[in-house]
């Protein structure tokens, strides 16, 4: 059993920067109020938000810590009054607002799943942050369904391998973009029907080519810029864009004849800042119809590496570089 301790390790940004301005901290340990958890963390997943954190361009939410980490994995040691579904030595995984970075975090019980048969705390930790994201932008805003296309940008990221997954186990067909031939061979190993190499060629005719003109049911986007109006070329008829992140920027004019002949849905969303509420019933929607998958072992975490809880700094360069999959990292008290 783990025990708590007075003081914990922390990862924060002392300024806006480079990986370089990340800096080990120590700091009191929370105490879980009412509904949440107070967990030993064995490992913490690396995400793009925690990048756009550390240079500047996503703080966390009001009221949140400035602990980066956005998803975690280890063992309760502690429970708030009100907790009625954990106890102390129980082995979680969970979705926090901020905080994962940290030898303990805090996270409410709603927001935490148990950790899947057969699964390490290090995929564990992999698990949260993508599935939520990938959960509740493709399957409750956009609606895809069993026998419709899903087009993936980035299908080699942590959010495109679980996509890729996710969406193929559901029984759609998936096209991925990605940045090489070896990364594309990757996306088609997870289950990617048609991979295309967007440096070489251009998806607009690769898609049109490879569905003979229909289009795809479902687009999920992280790159925005000029991305929006040749996503929505590639829409079929009664498609749906889902716009989760913003690489190229967010100052974009949309041609709207390519929106308004085909009947297309334009959305998106973010993640961090919604209720603890909104969180839980993305929850509760994995543990219904993902956790299966999880033991089947249909969807698994890609974990591109992992690096201990010191080399954070070599963490962040290697999501600064090309990878595919999660980068994790594992804290010493575990």
């Amino acid at each position: 059993m783990t025990k708590q301790t007075e003081s914990m390790r922390v990862v924060v940004a002392a300024s806006a920067g480079g990986p370089d301005v990340l800096t080990h901290e120590e700091r009191p340990v929370p105490i879980p109020n009412d509904r949440e958890l107070l967990v030993s963390v064995a490992a913490a997943g690396v995400n793009r938000p925690d990048v756009m954190q550390r240079i500047g361009d996503y703080p966390p939410p009001p009221g949140a810590t400035d602990v980066l980490g956005l998803e975690m994995a280890g063992e309760v040691i502690a429970v708030g009054s009100a907790v009625s579904r954990y106890r102390v030595g129980d082995l979680v995984m969970g979705l926090v607002p901020s905080g994962g970075y940290a030898t303990q975090a805090i996270v409410d019980e709603r927001n935490a799943l148990p950790v899947p048969r057969g699964f390490t705390l290090t995929e564990a930790a992999a698990i949260p942050e993508t599935f939520f994201t990938v959960w509740t932008n493709v399957f409750d805003r956009a609606q895809l369904r069993e026998g419709e296309r899903l087009l993936v940008h980035g299908g080699t990221s942590g959010i495109g391998t679980t996509a890729i997954q996710l969406a193929k186990a559901m029984g759609a067909e998936v096209i991925a973009t990605a940045g090489s031939d070896e990364k594309c061979r990757f996306c088609e190993s997870l289950g990617a029907a048609f991979a295309i190499n967007y440096r070489d060629t251009d998806f607009v005719d690769e898609v049109k080519s490879y569905t003979g003109g229909a289009g795809v049911d479902v687009v999920l986007d992280m790159v925005a810029g000029d991305y929006v109006n040749r996503n929505l070329d590639v829409l079929a008829i009664e498609g749906r864009l889902v716009q989760i992140a913003l690489m190229q920027g967010y100052d974009v004019r949309i041609d709207l004849r390519r929106l308004m002949p085909k009947r297309a849905t334009l959305t998106g969303s973010t993640l961090r800042p919604r209720p603890i509420e909104d969180k839980a019933a993305i929850a509760a929607a994995l543990e219904q119809k993902v956790a299966p998958l999880w033991q089947a072992g249909k969807c698994r975490p890609v974990i591109d590496s992992t690096f201990a809880f010191e080399d954070v700094v070599a963490a962040h360069e290697r999501m600064d570089a090309p990878h595919i999959g999660k980068v994790v990292l594992l804290m010493k008290n575990q």
